[in-house]
């Protein structure tokens, strides 16, 4: 007699809802061990997202309230005529403040050339500087880290408190650089208080503060090239200037306009070394975009002035960027 096994009898879960159902079938087809895998998984992935969307809910909330909004409400104000000064409610003039400020008004003119010619003294001279500091600290010397840590100590000082030993530093009658300038027989400068050089003390003070920054971006790129290329150059007889211009410098191209990009930024936003030194003066001579607009806001109370204002200035900030994103994507 031949033995047959007994038949598998069914999950009671099953069996329970074809019960329900009405169909309950002589035989039950159990689900594959992968079906069952494949939407515990499904069933996963879709609470781990709704997790997810969940948390940034509040992040986003907080980039629209505090970044986005302040944005388009500037951009709103600039066309009305709102002064702070009086209890009147804004009047809207559409496009009369970018008007006046685009063809009638000289000093928003001078203050942008200011901005501009402040903006790539700076930036240019801490490219190179930097650059060139990153290329001297690759090299293994005695006292490198040391060297490298007291650069780097402008760049973690406060800027106000830096700005005011800068001031004293360049005091016409009691400052050290016309000290010194008087112990070897030079003529003495008044630095912050002549309309011709207080632009380059600035500028000085902002190179001197900003410079390790991009020291460290390049040192930074430096550390991550390959070996390959300077041991090929090594062997065919590459000059050290030709090895720097035809392998390092290309090879640093992006890191380089990374840097240039952040500090660019950060130089026409430049606000606190002016205010804590000059205020703008003597006269208007280091009035740039960002004070011109604080004056007219805080001072003459133009808010919906100072408002347009602050609104061609972040479309300047945001067409350099573009510029410099797009030339580093661009070989050279």
């Amino acid at each position: 007699m031949e033995f047959k096994p007994p038949a598998m009898l069914p999950d009671l879960n099953d069996w329970m809802s074809t019960k329900a159902s009405g169909t309950m079938n002589q035989s039950v087809v159990k689900v594959s061990p992968f079906s069952q895998f494949f939407r515990n998984s499904t069933r996963m992935v879709r609470t781990r997202n709704a997790s997810f969307v969940a948390m940034m809910i509040p992040a986003v909330l907080i980039i629209i309230l505090m970044m986005v909004f302040p944005v388009l409400f500037t951009a709103y104000i600039s066309l009305h005529d709102w002064s702070a000064a009086t209890v009147k409610s804004p009047q809207w003039v559409a496009f009369a403040n970018y008007e006046q400020l685009l063809f009638s008004d000289a000093r928003f003119h001078s203050a942008f050339l200011r901005t501009i010619y402040l903006t790539a003294i700076a930036t240019g001279l801490e490219t190179i500087l930097g650059t060139a500091l990153a290329l001297l600290f690759h090299r293994e010397f005695v006292g490198r880290g040391l060297w490298r840590t007291l650069l780097l100590l402008p760049m973690v000082t406060t800027p106000v408190a830096m700005s005011l030993i800068w001031l004293l530093i360049l005091d016409p009658s009691a400052g050290v650089v016309n000290w010194g300038l008087r112990a070897l027989g030079l003529p003495l400068g008044t630095w912050l208080n002549k309309t011709a050089t207080v632009l380059p003390s600035l500028a000085m003070i902002d190179i001197w503060q900003w410079s390790p920054l991009v020291m460290i971006m390049v040192l930074a790129g430096l550390s991550m090239l390959p070996t390959e290329p300077f041991e090929a150059a090594a062997i065919d007889g590459a000059t050290p200037w030709q090895t720097f211009w035809k392998i390092t410098l290309p090879m640093l191209r992006p890191y380089i306009v990374i840097a240039v990009l952040f500090r660019l930024i950060d130089s026409l936003k430049t606000f606190d070394i002016i205010f804590a030194t000059t205020q703008g003066g003597p006269g208007t001579a280091s009035e740039t975009l960002n004070l011109y607009a604080y004056t007219t806001a805080f001072t003459y109370f133009r808010l919906g002035y100072a408002s347009a204002i602050l609104v061609l200035f972040f479309a300047l900030i945001l067409a350099v960027s573009l510029v410099l994103i797009r030339l580093r994507r661009e070989p050279w």
